[in-house]
């Protein structure tokens, strides 16, 4: 089987080095992610449960290595070699922006308010790491509903429980964040008992 198993995730490799790219943006960040998922695959091939499709179980493990690449590299930044061309291409797109006196030919749009994006990031950040705290099902379940946008029908299929059980699952992951969210993130003390 394991020979299979391999041969199986040679021919899904493209696929998810598609995906990964272009949540990435970055080749070996995205090789990276890749080539933990599958090692993650062979060395536990009996983690896969065949309830789903390996290229579903796959891009599940995959997702969470893509996060894990985010996080470690969200300090970098990435310059990459110039292509062929891309100082005709620049000299393009300069002459378009600005006149002859090194004016704008017209006012860029307004960008918004640094400080709201900056906001806007932290409270990614406190939210992920309430999700972290979450316990594991119920992480694992509102992770699948509002990051992965995976159905109601595949998310009971793959965790062998019923609608009826997502649902409260769903409810009590909320709770959960929103209080996390009051004490981290609004700075007040909760009042539930």
């Amino acid at each position: 089987m394991s020979n299979d198993l391999a041969a199986l995730l040679e021919d899904l490799r493209p696929q998810l080095m598609r995906y990964a790219r272009l949540q990435t943006r970055n080749e070996a960040w995205a090789e990276d992610a890749v080539s933990e998922t599958l090692l993650v695959a062979l060395e536990k091939p009996g983690s896969f449960a065949g309830r789903s499709q390996l290229k579903t179980w796959l891009i599940g493990i995959l997702k969470h290595k893509l996060v894990d690449q985010l996080r470690k590299h969200s300090r970098e930044i990435t310059v990459g070699q110039r292509a062929e061309g891309e100082e005709d291409r620049r000299d393009e797109i300069e002459a378009l922006l600005f006149d002859d006196n090194g004016g704008f030919r017209e006012m860029p749009v307004e960008w918004g308010d640094p400080q709201a994006v900056i906001g806007q990031q932290q409270f990614l950040a406190v939210l992920d790491a309430c999700v972290e705290v979450l316990p594991e099902r119920l992480g694992r379940v509102f992770m699948m509903r509002e990051w992965l946008e995976l159905e109601t029908e595949e998310i009971c299929k793959e965790l062998g429980i019923t609608s009826t059980n997502l649902w409260v699952m769903l409810h009590r992951a909320r709770l959960r964040l929103r209080e996390c969210l009051q004490v981290k993130w609004f700075g007040e003390t909760s009042t539930a008992a």
